[in-house]
């Protein structure tokens, strides 16, 4: 990976971190100060958008230290299985979050549920993108076996030579 490419994604990651940061703090600020109105429940829905951002904090950091790994070379290693499990946990996180909006939002969608089920099939393909990152997650497996593979025949070979 090159440097520029590190330093844009580095840049994008801060800048996203930044704004989760503070659409926490005025939801946070929007609970403290407690005004309720329209049509939907605003206080679970601003636990929910708290907790998304938590999500995708936890999964903004992983890709940090994921991103920081692959630049010095150490992402075919046992320690990176510990942040793509974290950007798992995170989009799960998010799907599981989704359907809670979709479920405080459905009481409000009777005359038409097709809002409802549209929302459910978004929550699907946040659990299907989860589910790509576990192949990745499972090609990584295969890369780290090979790399201690490749490492030990390299050591037995020294050894005959």
């Amino acid at each position: 990976m090159g440097k520029l490419t590190v330093r844009a994604l580095r840049a994008v990651l801060a800048v996203v971190l930044a704004g989760t940061v503070f659409v926490q703090a005025t939801m946070v600020w929007a609970l403290v100060t407690g005004e309720e109105e329209g049509s939907l429940p605003l206080t679970p829905m601003r636990v929910i958008v708290i907790l998304g951002m938590v999500s995708a904090q936890v999964a903004l950091v992983c890709v940090g230290r994921l991103t920081a790994m692959v630049r010095r070379g150490t992402v075919f290693s046992h320690a990176a299985f510990r942040y793509v499990d974290g950007v798992i946990g995170a989009i799960v996180a998010a799907a599981l979050l989704w359907f809670a909006v979709t479920a405080v939002n459905a009481p409000g969608q009777r005359e038409d549920p097709g809002v409802t089920v549209i929302m459910g099939g978004i929550g699907l393909a946040i659990l299907g993108v989860a589910l790509i990152v576990l192949v990745l997650r499972m090609l990584l497996v295969q890369a780290v076996a090979r790399d201690g593979e490749a490492a030990r025949m390299r050591a037995e070979l020294d050894e005959v030579i």
